[in-house]
């Protein structure tokens, strides 16, 4: 009966200790969007001196419209993981390409509602990103092929020729690729 008890202990002592060892949490920089875990001791550490230049090829919306884009959200985590561990938020360089499905996430509200339903569940993450200087690039094919025209966009969202285009423009300039 000793034995089992100790087993049981030690079971319930190292999944406590699990639970403490990996916490959520959110911010620093954006405080609703972007919740992530600590990771104590990491085995490869972060580099708190490097600059972090990053472009995500973002081509996918969730199936909910009623739903943020869990891509959009990724960047709010790229940030805050980042900022948590100490790399000041000027080394911190994310830059969204969007196009595809994806691109309707750039919809003022009035348009996302007569395309969807709801109120465009993103614009709230893309001002907050805005606020931090993160660039939003559109796909201009995209645009022309799903009009989303310049009157019906986000007023931040920038447009390049294409999604190519931007990505092979930031990835010239030492960005680092992160594609869904």
């Amino acid at each position: 009966m000793n034995l089992k008890r100790l087993v049981f202990t030690s079971i319930i002592l190292l999944s406590a200790l699990q639970l403490q060892a990996q916490k959520k949490i959110s911010g620093p920089l954006i405080h609703e969007y972007g919740e992530t875990f600590t990771v104590p001791q990491p085995d490869l550490e972060v580099n708190t001196e490097a600059e972090y230049k990053v472009v995500f090829d973002i081509s996918q919306a969730p199936e909910d419209p009623a739903a943020l884009n869990p891509y959009f959200n990724t960047v709010a985590r790229f940030l805050n993981m980042h900022a948590y561990t100490k790399v000041d938020k000027a080394q911190l360089k994310p830059v969204l390409v969007v196009h595809g499905s994806a691109a309707y996430g750039l919809l003022k509200h009035k348009f996302y509602k007569e395309k969807f339903g709801v109120d465009n569940p993103n614009l709230d993450l893309l001002n907050k990103l805005h606020a931090l200087d993160i660039p939003v690039i559109l796909c201009g094919q995209t645009a022309g092929a799903r009009d989303i025209s310049v009157e019906k966009r986000w007023a931040k969202t920038q447009v390049a020729l294409s999604a190519m285009t931007a990505l092979i423009h930031y990835q010239n300039l030492d960005y680092a690729l992160i594609s869904f």
